[in-house]
């Protein structure tokens, strides 16, 4: 009796472990997706009057900035040194809320990431981990 009780038991944790082992699997291929996609990741924006172009990657980091002929019209430094800086600002914003776009279609629900792409606070990334370690910390 108590060997077929055994036997369920390792029937029901292999199963259990085929399952989160096809979970990880998928989130294993979705992370490899998600790492291409993001190191695609090209955002372009514009200047209100369309002098200024500025490239970010996923990151903000500036990839490219270009410069129509009008901007030598003007010859207020202080004024282009701001458009430019005010554009690539606009560039890096607009690719950390695409980045987190992405992770947020790549991720489970509740891990914690895509809150810490906006906040920066590790503990929403670790919370989750936390629960799981029967710390009582974090989301359950």
């Amino acid at each position: 009796m108590s060997e077929r009780a055994d036997r369920s038991g390792n029937r029901e944790l292999r199963a259990r472990f085929d399952d989160v082992y096809g979970q990880y699997q998928q989130l294993r291929s979705g992370l490899d997706t998600l790492q291409t996609r993001l190191a695609e990741l090209r955002v372009t924006r514009r200047s209100a009057d369309g002098q200024v172009t500025a490239t970010v990657g996923a990151q903000g980091r500036l990839l490219g900035v270009e410069l129509t002929p009008a901007v030598y019209r003007d010859r207020d430094a202080g004024a282009l040194g701001r458009k430019i800086t005010e554009t690539i600002q606009d560039a890096a914003e607009a690719a950390a809320d695409a980045t987190r776009d992405l992770v947020a279609e790549t991720m489970p629900a509740g891990s914690g990431s895509a809150d810490f792409l906006r906040t920066g606070d590790f503990g929403t990334l670790l919370g989750r981990a936390d629960a799981v370690l029967g710390r009582g910390e974090g989301p359950a």
